[in-house]
């Protein structure tokens, strides 16, 4: 290809749609890439009754109207609808069904490989924003192949509903949103569940007359930068489940509340051997160290209320929030037969990740962290947007991945200026 362009986006999800829309705006010219279809995670990896935690009014992408109610939590299938529609109304420049398979950079300017309906054709560009995500390869433990073949095995991003599996109890490998959502929507179609949990914080869904992510961010809770916490731990915490769409959005779901409906709540798995898997006793820990965290959050907001005189009622009955003081809802049992439990299906929640290895630039760690500073690493030109902890704790989720794209695309037009002005125009 003859033509240099402004920038390649990697990725036609809600960041680099975002990202293309600010661009457009600058008058920057730029391609996106896109490996399936516009949004393909929401349309291929989400279950039927998948919801999204956040309310519309939160999932809007700049220069756009809420998809919707503004209070409804939206289905994946409207989701891909408004992004579509997004791309129609802003012209933008998406290429569909075109992977990118390289990146390099052996000069002064990018080449980027891409395969497009079995062509393999090379781009040159003078940045690169890459917003393709963290979560687009199926993660699977190292024993899951150690598991009896004769047992069906679906990763989360393969699950639609409970009619795919085989009759008999399901056993749910992960504990984290998809792991509790799945195993609520299994028992919602009368399936006996087996839960495999793990560290995973959780929030109420309603606090104090508000949804809780009205509080989260009255605290600027999402805003935390990196730098700001003190245990590294806490950089790899998994984002705190916050379940419970139905009944107006205000009732939370939690392990308990999974227990009490039936669902037998075990400790992490580690382990499998034919028709028999083996756990972690740290179940009840789990239990524990989810209920805290929604205790912490709760006395944030109580202090912050009384702290600024707020106005707000006392907290609402949310039987699934109270916390289960001596994790009695925990199994302590550490192994079990498949086939004497009729469990005859496993659902692995465990997880997406990235695949950077079309990256050919030196821009990771040894254990493949991105190195950056606010999203932007080292190599002139190459940018990150929706990765986690790029900015601040926000930064992976769809109402921070806003502020992240105006401030990246700021960058992307101030090296332009700096490095290419004739090709500014329309500013």
């Amino acid at each position: 290809m003859n033509k240099i362009v402004d920038v390649i986006i990697v990725g036609a999800g809600y960041s680099g749609l975002a990202a293309s829309y600010y661009l457009k705006k600058c008058g920057l010219d730029h391609l996106i890439f896109e490996r399936g279809k516009i949004g393909e995670p929401w349309r291929s990896q989400r279950w039927d009754s998948f919801r999204f935690n956040s309310t519309n009014k939160l999932n809007v992408l700049p220069g756009d109207k809420i998809p919707g109610d503004p209070d409804v939590f939206g289905t994946a299938p409207a989701f891909v609808s408004a992004l579509n529609e997004y791309v129609s109304k802003h012209s933008l420049p998406v290429h569909e069904n075109s992977k990118v398979i390289a990146i390099e950079k052996p000069g002064e300017l990018f080449v980027v490989t891409v395969s497009s309906n079995e062509l393999i054709k090379n781009y040159v560009c003078r940045q690169v924003l890459i917003a393709s995500g963290v979560a687009n390869e199926i993660k699977m433990p190292s024993f899951a192949d150690d598991v009896s073949k004769n047992i069906r095995s679906l990763h989360t991003g393969q699950y639609k509903n409970a009619e795919q599996l085989p009759p008999g109890a399901v056993l749910v490998v992960g504990g984290a949103q998809s792991g509790i959502q799945i195993a609520e929507d299994l028992l919602n179609a009368g399936r006996e569940v087996y839960l495999s949990t793990s560290e995973v914080p959780r929030i109420p869904r309603w606090y104090r007359g508000k949804d809780i992510f009205y509080w989260v961010k009255e605290l600027k809770f999402y805003e935390v930068k990196a730098e700001e916490i003190k245990d590294p731990k806490l950089l790899d915490l998994r984002p705190p489940h916050v379940a419970g769409t139905s009944l107006n959005g205000r009732y939370s779901l939690s392990l308990q509340s999974l227990a009490k409906r039936g669902a037998i709540i075990l400790g992490k798995m580690n382990k499998a051997d034919g028709e028999n898997v083996f756990f972690e006793n740290n179940a009840a820990a789990h239990v524990k160290f989810a209920d805290e965290f929604s205790e912490k959050i709760k006395k944030m907001i109580d202090d912050h209320i009384e702290k600024n005189n707020f106005p707000a009622p006392l907290p609402h009955y949310d039987e699934a929030d109270i916390p289960d003081v001596d994790a009695a809802c925990a199994s302590s049992i550490t192994s079990l037969n498949l086939k004497e439990k009729t469990i005859y299906s496993i659902i692995w929640a465990t997880g997406f990740h990235a695949d950077h290895s079309y990256i050919k630039l030196p821009v990771f760690d040894d254990h493949d962290k991105l190195k950056h500073n606010d999203g932007i690493p080292g190599l002139p030109g190459l940018y990150f947007l929706g990765y986690p902890w790029l900015r601040s704790r926000q930064s992976p989720i769809l109402f921070g991945i806003i502020e992240d794209a105006e401030f990246v695309v700021e960058k992307i037009y101030h090296y332009s200026k700096e490095n290419f002005p004739s090709d500014l125009i329309g500013i």
